[in-house]
């Protein structure tokens, strides 16, 4: 087995393993914490979660893509980068800091001045760790990234819980991630031994920034826009309801982004080093579609048939109107994947001139489903029904790029997709069938549909012919035979 294909695999487990803890580790807080505290706290943090993600956008100002891709990078780059991401976040900070009153005013709700004030401090904490975690990156080295999460997450999952315990409500949300990304930096510092040099070089900045800052704006679309539904829903609907839409999304991003980002972090670094063999390149993308896919769909789906047991079941009946938000955003997340990979290519081939032009017309489309979902009157549904057809029309748009860049057209991606697809419909038919005849409280019915609906996959995909199901097989293998 090559070096590249070695690191690869190593890099997809360990890429995944690092998501998996964090999200499985966020499912387990997230459940105390939705127990512990009300709909109105979540909904709280879900107002300003649209400026600490434009924030955090803003931050890497693509700088790292452009890292990654790059295939010499001296001291001198890296530390170009974190001078400019420093400087950057501590001026994002104060700009937040000084206009909280204004975004209070906006949603009418006093409290949010000094949560903000305090919150918008992850963002100077992030910019200390960022270039660390790209060498990381850059040598597919997820194993310490993986060790750094799981200790992060656990370490303010657990400060948060006590906390909520002890009657701190909002508040325990706003420390938990600030802990986190303060436990993380500081790990990324001392693991990785990587310090600046006292030097700022132009022509670095300029040549990362031609690259960068189409990225950049393409960034801030994409996050201005994935993060829009809190600022909409916060100011046309109640703070409580903005608490169900944010729990609901939360706990549907854990398995829909476990498995795009260790997609998109390894497959970035590993096709940037095939860029130039056309064949190795599309063989592999193709290939990274294919796996994916085939644990994406299923898994998206099964979560969508088994939603209303799961919530009743772990976070309450209080809950209960967050249900059919949980399962459109489940189907809505199966699509993650696929964007992110099509993306992906785009950065590899250099277009980040196209990879800008797309984001902004995806999402002029996905805008204009949001105003006619407002104007008809369709409510909290029908912008979440609106954003999966958005979904749709933007994976026609990126795939038809894909063609252009490495001969792998959207039929032919709809063509390797669709028997993974038909296997995961039928099985989440099946399954969720068992609800209408079988009468039986939350706990026995997710044991019967679980197992059931496993099942079902594995024998539909060797019944469809399905080739990854022996590759998962095979990986599993190697890595018991490995030391991963």
């Amino acid at each position: 087995m090559s070096d590249l294909k070695t690191k690869t695999i190593k890099g997809m487990f360990w890429s995944f393993s690092e998501i998996v803890s964090l999200q499985g580790i966020n499912f387990v807080v997230q459940i105390f914490l939705a127990r512990l505290l009300m709909p109105e706290d979540f909904g709280l943090i879900g107002m300003i979660t649209i400026f600490i993600a434009v924030s955090q956008s803003l931050i890497d100002s693509g700088f790292t893509s452009a890292l990654i891709r790059e295939k010499n990078v001296t001291n001198t780059d890296y530390s170009t980068v974190f001078y400019f991401n420093l400087v950057v976040s501590v001026v994002i900070y104060f700009i937040l800091f000084f206009s909280s009153p204004l975004i209070s005013n906006f949603y009418n709700e006093p409290r949010l001045v000094s949560i903000i004030r305090i919150l918008s401090v992850v963002i100077v904490i992030n910019a200390f760790g960022l270039i660390q975690r790209t060498i990381l990156v850059r040598e597919i080295d997820f194993k310490t990234q993986t060790k750094i999460t799981f200790i992060s997450s656990v370490l303010s999952g657990i400060v948060a819980v006590i906390l909520a315990f002890l009657g701190f409500g909002v508040w325990c949300l706003v420390i938990r991630q600030i802990l986190m990304q303060l436990t993380q930096s500081l790990m990324l510092i001392i693991h990785n031994k990587w310090i600046p040099s006292l030097e700022f070089n132009v022509i670095s900045f300029k040549r990362f920034f031609g690259f960068g800052w189409k990225l950049l704006v393409s960034g801030l679309i994409d996050t201005l826009y994935t993060n829009i539904y809190y600022p909409v829903i916060g100011k046309f609907f109640s703070a409580t309801d903005l608490g169900f839409f944010t729990n609901a999304k939360k706990m549907a991003d854990i398995p829909a982004m476990a498995t795009s980002q260790a997609v998109q972090k390894v497959s970035y670094p590993v096709l940037s080093q095939i860029q130039d063999n056309e064949k190795s390149l599309k063989n592999s993308f193709r290939k990274a579609i294919r796996n994916t896919i085939f644990i994406t769909f299923p898994l998206m789906m099964g979560f969508a048939v088994i939603g209303e047991p799961l919530i009743k079941l772990l976070v309450g009946e209080k809950w209960v109107p967050s249900i059919p938000y949980f399962q459109i955003l489940c189907f809505t997340g199966m699509l993650y994947p696929l964007h992110a990979l099509n993306l992906n290519i785009l950065q590899v081939k250099g277009r980040s001139d196209l990879f800008l032009k797309l984001e902004i017309i995806k999402k002029i489309i996905g805008v204009i489903s949001i105003i006619v979902a407002l104007f008809f009157g369709l409510g909290i549904i029908g912008l979440l029904w609106a954003e999966f057809f958005t979904s749709i029309i933007s994976f026609f748009i990126n795939s038809f790029y894909s063609k252009k860049m490495i001969d792998y057209s959207t039929r032919d991606q709809i063509k390797d997709i669709s028997p993974i697809f038909f296997a995961s419909i039928i099985m989440a038919g099946i399954t969720y069938s068992v609800t209408f005849f079988l009468d039986l409280g939350n706990v026995f019915l997710l044991l019967i549909q679980i197992p059931v609906g496993i099942l079902l996959y594995i024998t539909l995909s060797y019944i469809f012919q399905i080739e990854e199901v022996k590759n998962i097989k095979s990986i599993l293998n190697l890595r018991s035979r490995s030391n991963i």
